[in-house]
């Protein structure tokens, strides 16, 4: 086989411009069908349901929505009652500081050496305890009422101890004075009782403390 022979036959098996151009073509569409089925899977799954799974579907978003329009009805339900039962509480919070000005004044009052056991003293206390007891009637109407606390068990949850008494007639942290007497509105507290609670006599702590040594 000579030159011209072995070109000739190359020349043949070497596929022409055109054809390699078709070929490209070919397979750029190809992969473009590709991509756009792997881009869209959920319109493919979508393509492929049957009616009984799109009625399904459909029933299961329905189900969804009413769901979260529930819980949100039932979010306002609470707010607005939330609202009407405590909408007075930085109001009831505030007017405690009269029950505390009335108490203060009745105090300074008793103690004047000036006023002492006078028929105007009498008086005034008297008109004193009214305006306080009508206040305290006006706030059991709201649900607003005084926390007990003499002869109580300490609770920090309504108490605040702010002192200890010895007195050893009573239990270690029994409440033996109120300093400023607490509120609750409903089940909320308004403000804590601040309290005295009772406590060992010293000596009695430190005889107790020997015998535990002494045990050991």
């Amino acid at each position: 086989m000579d030159k011209e022979e072995l070109k000739e036959k190359i020349d043949k098996n070497t596929p022409g411009e055109d054809e390699l151009n078709t070929q490209t073509t070919d397979n750029d569409i190809t992969d473009q069908k590709s991509e756009d089925k792997d881009l869209d899977p959920e319109k493919k799954e979508d393509e492929k349901q049957t009616p009984e799974q799109e009625l399904e579907t459909l029933k299961d978003k329905l189900a969804r929505t009413f769901a979260e329009m529930e819980n949100q009805r039932r979010r306002f339900e609470k707010e607005r009652e939330d609202a009407y039962e405590y909408g007075g509480y930085s109001f009831a919070k505030e007017a405690l500081n009269l029950l505390d000005n009335l108490e203060r004044s009745k105090v300074a009052l008793e103690n004047d050496e000036k006023l002492k056991d006078s028929d105007a003293l009498k008086k005034i206390v008297e008109h004193l305890d009214i305006i306080n007891n009508d206040m305290l009637s006006i706030f059991k109407k709201n649900n607003i009422e005084p926390i007990k606390s003499i002869n109580e068990k300490l609770d920090p949850n309504l108490h605040q101890a702010m002192m200890e008494v010895e007195d050893e007639t009573k239990e270690p942290g029994t409440i033996v004075q109120e300093i400023q007497k607490g509120f609750m509105m409903k089940d909320r507290l308004l403000r804590p009782s601040l309290v005295g609670v009772s406590k060992k006599k010293a000596k009695e702590v430190q005889e107790e403390g020997q015998k535990d040594e002494k045990n050991q």
